[in-house]
């Protein structure tokens, strides 16, 4: 054991350097396209000169290395491609804006005790019509009268009762508008269509505001020319 001037011990430093090094130099323990190259040098540098390296192992070696790239090459490609993919999705959410946004459905819940609210948006100015509440057959159990409406999204609250003012249980309905035009025509319209008023961006996802909440604009099924 070697001692310096100050008291220190040179051997556990040295070794504590060396396991440093060691540990340091390659920490995800991978060998990459330029560290097989080396190894394969290394190898035809010492190989012994009365015994050759076989051809035919070099050139599975060759191939080998040939093929670490490629797939290098193609991971690399397709992370940009993902990366492009996800800027161009958010650029479609951008040209969106404006224009409608159909969710598929025009469902609503009620749940025990609650009222159910919900939003409807009209294209055009409304003199009178009626909010439905129905099942899944289209039965009307609830007709809610609606006076006049300017054009846009419009606010409704539905207390969990029929025209008989009976309770309904709790579960899933739909609602949709019949209603009556300043031209004096008539029109519908439904919960889940809405104007896309504003995209945003978060965590990566791209966000649709529909009405007053925002939903995750890959849940759309479909856009519309506003």
């Amino acid at each position: 054991m070697a001692i310096d001037a100050y008291g220190n011990n040179t051997v556990a430093s040295a070794t504590t350097a060396t396991s440093t090094s060691s540990t340091t130099t390659n920490p995800n323990g991978v060998l990459g396209k330029d560290d097989f190259m080396k190894l394969l040098l290394l190898e035809m540098k010492y190989q012994d000169p009365t015994a050759p390296m076989d051809s035919e192992k070099i050139l599975t070696q060759t191939a080998q290395l040939a093929t670490l790239e490629s797939t290098e090459n193609t991971t690399k490609a397709l992370t940009d491609l993902a990366k492009s993919l996800a800027s161009s999705a958010q650029y479609a959410g951008i040209s969106a804006i404006g224009k409608i946004a159909d969710t598929g459905s025009n469902a609503i819940t009620l749940a025990n005790g609650e009222s159910s609210d919900f939003e409807i948006y009209f294209p055009n100015d409304v003199t009178s019509g009626n909010v439905n509440i129905m099942d899944v057959n289209g039965k009307v159990f609830k007709a809610m009268p609606i006076g006049a409406t300017n054009a846009g999204v419009a606010s409704y609250s539905w207390d969990g009762t029929d025209n008989t003012g009976a309770k309904l249980e709790e579960g899933t309905y739909y609602a949709e508008s019949t209603y009556t035009k300043a031209d004096g025509s008539t029109a519908t319209s439904r919960v889940g269509l809405y104007p896309i008023e504003s995209i945003k961006f978060d965590s990566g996802i791209t966000y649709a505001k529909l009405g007053s909440s925002y939903v995750d604009f890959s849940t759309i099924k479909e856009i519309t020319g506003g």
